[in-house]
């Protein structure tokens, strides 16, 4: 395959092909990332990303069953780039059982109704959302460029299109509103009702909004127990319907497993043993984005 700069995809996804139909991100703003800073948005042409899947086919075509469509929100990309390479993908790889992209809540509301079903009846059938929040002010904040009800309006225009959704988290995020953003995020997934939820703790890298505040003072990551206090909330405030819940991401330090709302007690108990020094958390070492 051939690739732009860095390629980034979801944990789930280490053993996916990853396509890079298109380059960076369209919105790019979030205060927190520098995922794409580095790129400058565009859709790739399709013929190259057509040839990248012909190559991938020619190496694993038998074998692949997951494909992972990069880069940071590739559900804006147009229908006549999304169609043919679903169906060339569909073609290529017999075992081929999920097709996946990152995606903001507007680049689902911008598609119709019938294009969503399209693209799903084509093979695309989960999308990884990430309000990082379910607080406004906190969204605001941290420039996320949607607001919590246009995530619940994303969620319910992809179920009923038929595609799973996976949301994600983001811990730390806004020390200030600890409490409201933890509350109001298990809020959020209640009502997005996802089938996947995972949670990620914030790291401030270099170049980015947030680095810029830690240097003037204004933002500091919360420590350990803080963080631990935030995700004891937001997994109690969470009743989705029956979604696989993981912080097996790298940048935290209690990798937790297990379906909500079923084992909420279970996971909460470990977050308080965590919290009481119980149970051994992953080492600053061994943490990374």
């Amino acid at each position: 395959m051939r690739y732009v700069g860095k390629i980034f995809r979801p944990p789930s996804e280490a053993d996916a092909l990853i396509l890079q139909a298109t380059i960076g991100c369209s919105w790019n703003h979030c205060t927190y990332c520098d995922m794409y800073r580095d790129k400058e948005f565009r859709v790739r042409e399709l013929g190259e990303s057509l040839r990248d899947l012909e190559l991938a086919g020619e190496a694993v075509g038998e074998r692949l069953e997951k494909l992972f469509v990069a880069d940071g929100d590739a559900l804006v990309m147009p229908l006549d780039h999304w169609i043919p390479i679903l169906e060339r993908a569909r073609a290529l790889f017999p075992s081929l059982r999920r097709v996946s992209c990152y995606a903001m809540a507007r680049n689902v509301l911008e598609k119709t109704e019938g294009e969503l079903r399209r693209l799903r009846e084509a093979g695309l059938s989960l999308l990884y959302i990430g309000p990082e929040s379910g607080d406004d002010t906190t969204l605001k904040r941290i420039a996320k460029g949607d607001a919590a009800e246009a995530h619940v309006e994303a969620a319910r225009r992809a179920h009923a299109a038929g595609m799973q959704i996976s949301v994600i988290a983001l811990l730390g995020i806004d020390p200030e509103r600890w409490q409201e953003h933890a509350r109001a995020t298990g809020e959020l997934v209640t009502r997005m009702d996802p089938e996947f939820f995972s949670a990620l703790t914030v790291t401030v890298v270099p170049g980015t909004p947030l680095s810029t505040l830690e240097k003037r003072g204004k933002y500091t990551v919360p420590k350990i127990d803080a963080l631990l206090r935030e995700l004891r909330a937001m997994v109690e405030h969470a009743k989705p319907t029956d979604a696989i819940f993981r912080t097996n991401h790298a940048s935290n330090y209690l990798p937790l497993g297990g379906r909500l709302p079923r084992d909420a007690p279970r996971i909460l108990e470990l977050i308080d043993q965590a919290l009481e020094g119980k149970i051994p958390l992953r080492p600053e070492r061994a943490r990374g984005l």
